[in-house]
């Protein structure tokens, strides 16, 4: 019998429930070709994520993401992130806490991006450089549902880092990934979803905060991150859409103190902006064989979107995607994907390539 079991039964009080761990994960291997390029084979991620419920209002999550197979010494070759670990104290449907690193809840993929619930090879373009999914950090906040689904989250974390901003990839890089992350001042971000009518699930997103805390004489740097976005699904057909756009304060005078650092103006914007739409349809549904569906989506994205006074956008950084394809799922949990991405700028000297896409992905 167990300890706790046995003082149960000596003082009379029912037994306390018994902890409970889980193990899952998800994995996804990649063959990309784009267009005048070698085609190349990467296991694109290995995740795996452990769940701990010390009581029924007390649990741990965790996830440990290797990316491209292996990580060596201090070159650029793989990456070891730790994506999630916090504790849920989970008090009312209404109100909980939660505490550790957490992924940011902005946007649809950067909280629900395990291969088999989105199609494509790849992520959208827009929650690559927009939304700089995965996007994560430590912190601390509030979530839960009220009324007929009505969802909210809401924390303060570590902000983005302006030092690292780019004009092709946006705020990507500015992500301290919680690794002795500056909080000098703290970040908000929050987000509301409505689920109550069935199929469709409507979510807004905001994140804020101070960016500049890497430059001596200090200045600010306030970041804004605005989101929308919706998605449906009906029998066979599943739609989604998104709309994104970022605000940089006091852009001339962080181009300014970066040129001064690394010699050469990186020509940041004060706005960056994304949107797309996407339609899929399961034409093959419940069949022994599994289900059969394909999708069409675009997008565009512009990491040039407003300049600040004196700089001028350019062109190659504003971009349109048409991305088609299918996905096989001969399991629910596992999809093997194709698709085609037709890749367009506004620049007449610099073509964006096209590829294609082949990938396996699952989840258990």
């Amino acid at each position: 019998m167990l300890l706790g079991a046995t003082a149960a039964a000596q003082t009379g009080s029912p037994p306390a429930p018994e902890p409970r761990t889980g193990i899952s994960g998800y994995m996804e291997a990649h063959y990309n070709k784009p267009e005048f390029e070698d085609g190349r084979l990467d296991f694109h991620r290995f995740v795996l994520l452990v769940t701990h419920s010390f009581s029924d209002r007390l649990r741990f999550v965790g996830e440990l993401e290797l990316e491209h197979a292996f990580v060596e010494g201090l070159e650029e070759a793989g990456e070891l992130e730790l994506e999630q670990a916090y504790v849920d104290f989970l008090l009312d449907r209404s109100f909980n806490v939660r505490a550790g690193m957490m992924l940011m809840p902005v946007g649809i993929i950067n909280e629900r991006h395990e291969p088999p619930v989105f199609y494509g090879v790849e992520r959208p373009f827009v929650d690559t450089v927009i939304v700089p999914t995965t996007w994560f950090e430590v912190g601390a906040g509030v979530h839960g549902e009220v009324g007929r689904g009505l969802r909210y989250r809401a924390f303060l974390t570590a902000p983005l880092n302006a030092a690292e901003f780019s004009a092709e990839e946006g705020l990507r890089d500015g992500r301290q990934k919680g690794a002795e992350a500056n909080a000098g001042r703290l970040a908000a971000t929050g987000r509301v979803e409505l689920v109550s009518i069935p199929g469709l699930t409507l979510g807004a997103s905001l994140w804020s905060g101070k960016s500049g805390f890497e430059f001596r004489p200090r200045f600010d740097v306030n970041v804004h991150v605005a989101e929308a976005d919706a998605r449906y699904a009906r029998d066979r057909l599943e739609l989604r859409g998104q709309f994104a756009q970022v605000w940089i304060d006091n852009a001339a005078t962080l181009n300014q103190a970066l040129a001064f650092r690394i010699g050469v103006d990186p020509n940041l914007p004060s706005a960056m902006r994304g949107f797309y739409a996407e339609g899929g349809y399961r034409f093959i549904s419940g069949a022994r064989i599994g289900d059969v569906g394909a999708f069409a989506r675009y997008e565009n994205f512009d990491t040039q979107f407003r300049m600040p006074d004196g700089y001028l956008p350019l062109r190659a950084f504003d971009r349109d995607a048409l991305v088609v394809g299918a996905t096989y799922w001969p399991e629910p949990d596992i999809a093997i994907k194709a698709d085609v991405s037709w890749v367009r700028n506004r620049s007449s000297v610099i073509e964006a390539p096209n590829s294609w896409n082949l990938g396996i992905g699952w989840w258990f």
